[in-house]
């Protein structure tokens, strides 16, 4: 998890989502997860299979959708608080597939832990458009709590930026996404290696 981590998001995209992977892929990042929330099913399928061959190299793990994830022999699901519970996504995939959640605070850090949740996205960091129901932002103090009730990797997500990635990282951020700081740039692979080298 250490290092950029990478989200689809095809309203933000310039070029579609398989090129912003295929650039994500060549920046060297080490996770790639998948995410489009309004397509149908098929949709997600078909997008999915041809994302998961371009990730080798990187982690692939598909946004919510464990049907989606078993279907395309993805390595996991990252799933929000609404979704289906951990032990019932690791009763589908498996002992060796990879299951992130998001939280939003301390408490839902440690049921996370308790749960057996392999990485935390802890979100989100400050005030982001990316995601309409994102919430209130927690701030870097969020981080700093949780690295400290939890020994699992943090992944730190929204309003991120190469301004305040820095602070982020210091507070002890493992990895960090910054959705509309890259998708949005003419540069995909690029600018992901500038966040890249914040954490060399």
């Amino acid at each position: 998890m250490k290092g950029y981590y990478f989200i689809t998001d095809s309203q933000l995209s310039r070029a579609g989502n398989v090129s912003d992977v295929q650039q994500a892929v060549a920046a060297g990042v080490a996770v790639v997860q998948y995410r489009r929330p309004k397509a149908s099913t098929a949709a997600l399928f078909a997008e999915a299979l041809v994302l998961r061959r371009l990730c080798r190299g990187a982690l692939f793990l598909v946004n919510d959708r464990v049907d989606i994830a078993l279907a395309v022999e993805a390595d996991g699901v990252h799933l929000g608080q609404s979704d289906l519970p951990i032990a019932a996504a690791r009763l589908l995939l498996g002992r060796g597939k990879t299951i992130g959640l998001t939280v939003h605070s301390v408490k839902e850090a440690a049921e996370a832990a308790a749960a057996g949740a392999d990485y935390l996205g802890v979100s989100p960091i400050y005030t982001t458009q990316t995601k309409a129901d994102a919430g209130p932002p927690a701030g870097i103090a969020l981080i700093r709590q949780i690295k400290q009730l939890v020994k699992l990797p943090l992944v730190a997500i929204g309003g991120i930026n190469l301004a305040n990635a820095p602070a982020v990282i210091h507070a002890g951020a493992d990895g960090i996404c910054a959705i509309s700081a890259v998708l949005t740039q003419a540069d995909v692979r690029a600018e992901i290696g500038k966040f890249q080298r914040l954490f060399q």
